[in-house]
């Protein structure tokens, strides 16, 4: 906010009560009107209001919009090219480099700008597990953003704390300023940039939150496979006896909703580590897709979206009555809530757990072919975590439309992955090895049919295999060997139909699922092609057969 006229705001007589020593001159920013250093959420509610970035709705939460970007500018974002770093980085289609001078004039320009302005600073923390958490700074134009920051990052517990506290890395959030691409070489003026020398993120020309997220996930992508440390796009969840499950997926796969069970204790649902402690959250919060939200399938995510101290981003609600619709995707369908994780009634405090006992890769898949489940064997498991085949759902990035998108996103989170894949598969393959731990591929999309034909596998279902997963019941279970694929499918399961464990059952015309399925593995194949130099034998044939190989095995 440009504050020339010098309002008084509802929270300037606190603006400097948790200012840490290390100041924003540090980070060369200078002549500026005001920050606020660390407001809580009720005094960011206040500026939100004041400022106009949102409205309260009916029972509390707070709804902004986040203007023409609802989603993720994935062809914005940049990893500025240095020396000491551009070694460990797996440069094309996600680490596109920027230059180094074309950075620095970049945030040169940025600094002129926010000259006289109004800015929100949130210092905090991401990784819930002491000897690798990361401090970072999150400066943003936008109180709402700030807002989001202590939601979504670790906070420090004292005056002192606040006081002492010096970011090892800092994002810099300015939606209202925009990338001249003649001038600093951006396709548009949207931009994302990554300075692992600087240890630095700027962004323009979104106000989408998720940005903010994003980055901090990356720089932990870079920094933790350095230490032995393996970063997950993943949630996780912890049962009574202390068995772990971790769940990888990309958005719209289930993430969240599945892993916020009540029968279940829940550590985190997007972003995780695993060292020689056990699995820790990098966050402090949930960031969870809202659209079309169930009270009864997920009515603890349900219930948080009406909660003070709840963001919800780009949700439609009626002005007069201040309630919200969450069917309503006139905006988005990338509607999402941000809460604060013990929002969930069975959230584990400390953030942390165990070493998992289950590995579960999920997968939307929109052709209607894949099983709902299937056993994986360790090689399996690295084949599937390479290729992260899913598809994408309409919303989570700019430029979806209403149809899903088959996409493969390398170790389900292609975009936030800065070393080469195969780097993070051999840290998952050692501690699958070390801690014996059993895998699953878990599909939540289509059966009956490919999308607009059949129809979503029900989380009831879903729901009910993942819990003899974990719970050891699908062991004792008869299995099939996929003649494709070459996972084990189960055969049956209590209240599962057999028409949802075998996919082929429900499809009216056999000869097309087949054509289907076999259309998938050539892209499957196709696609791990750009990996098969990097990785071992054992892992590349560990992925579907082609047609000629199938036929070939029957005779």
């Amino acid at each position: 906010m440009n504050n020339i006229l010098d309002v008084k705001t509802p929270g300037q007589g606190q603006a400097l009560a948790l200012k840490s020593d290390y100041g924003l001159e540090h980070h060369g920013l200078s002549n500026l009107h005001q920050v606020y250093w660390n407001l809580p959420t009720e005094a960011l509610y206040e500026e939100i209001a004041f400022r106009r970035e949102g409205i309260i709705s009916h029972l509390g939460s707070m709804v902004v919009h986040t203007g023409a970007k609802t989603g993720r500018s994935a062809n914005d974002k940049f990893v500025v090219r240095e020396a000491a770093h551009e070694q460990n980085v797996w440069w094309g289609q996600y680490n596109r480099p920027f230059s180094t001078d074309k950075f620095v004039d970049l945030f040169a320009r940025l600094q002129g700008y926010l000259q006289g302005r109004d800015l929100f600073v949130q210092d905090c923390f991401a990784g819930a597990d002491p000897d690798y958490r990361l401090p970072v700074r999150i400066i943003t134009e936008n109180a709402w953003q700030s807002f989001f920051a202590r939601n979504m990052f670790l906070k420090p517990q004292s005056l002192d704390e606040y006081r002492r506290h010096v970011p090892d890395f800092t994002v810099i959030a300015v939606p209202s300023f925009l990338g001249f691409p003649q001038v600093d070489a951006t396709p548009t003026g949207t931009f994302i940039v990554l300075s692992f020398e600087q240890r630095l993120v700027i962004i323009g020309g979104t106000a989408y939150a998720g940005e903010i997220k994003k980055s901090i996930f990356t720089v932990l992508n870079y920094l933790l496979p350095l230490q032995g440390v393996m970063p997950m796009h993943c949630s996780a969840n912890v049962g009574k006896a202390g068995d772990v499950a971790i769940f990888f997926g990309l958005s719209g796969t289930g993430k969240t909703t599945l892993s916020a069970d009540p029968l279940r204790g829940l550590i985190g649902d997007d972003e995780h580590g695993w060292s020689d402690n056990g699995v820790f959250n990098f966050e402090a919060g949930c960031y969870a897709k809202v659209i079309q939200l169930s009270a009864t399938a997920e009515p603890q995510i349900f219930a948080c979206t009406r909660r003070f101290g709840t963001i919800l981003e780009n949700v439609v609600y009626d002005p007069v009555t201040r309630h919200i619709d969450l069917d309503d995707e006139r905006i988005t369908e990338n509607t999402r809530a941000s809460y604060p994780l013990e929002y969930i009634d069975n959230a584990v405090p400390e953030k942390r757990g165990p070493h998992p006992k289950n590995i579960v890769l999920l997968t939307c898949d929109a052709s209607g072919v894949m099983p709902p489940i299937a056993r994986l064997s360790p090689e399996q498991t690295l084949y599937q975590f390479i290729s992260g085949y899913t598809s994408k759902l309409a919303g989570t990035e700019a430029g979806l439309g209403k149809e899903p998108e088959i996409t493969f996103s390398t170790c389900f989170g292609g975009p936030f992955m800065v070393h080469h894949p195969y780097k993070y598969a051999e840290l998952l393959k050692r501690k699958i090895e070390r801690y014996g731990v059993n895998c699953w591929l878990v599909n939540t999309g289509w059966i009956g049919g490919p999308y607009g034909v059949g129809k979503r596998i029900s989380i009831k279902h879903t729901r009910t295999l993942l819990n003899a997963a974990l719970s050891g019941k699908l062991a004792k279970v008869e299995y099939k060997t996929d003649p494709i694929f070459g996972f084990q499918v189960p055969q049956s399961c209590e209240d599962v139909p057999v028409s949802v464990l075998n996919p082929s059952e429900s499809w009216a015309d056999k000869a097309q699922y087949m054509q289907r399925y076999r259309s998938l593995a050539n892209r499957f194949i196709e696609n791990f092609k750009k990996f098969a130099d990097g990785c071992p034998p054992e892992v590349v044939k560990a992925g579907p057969k082609s047609a000629m190989e199938v036929e070939a095995a029957k005779k």
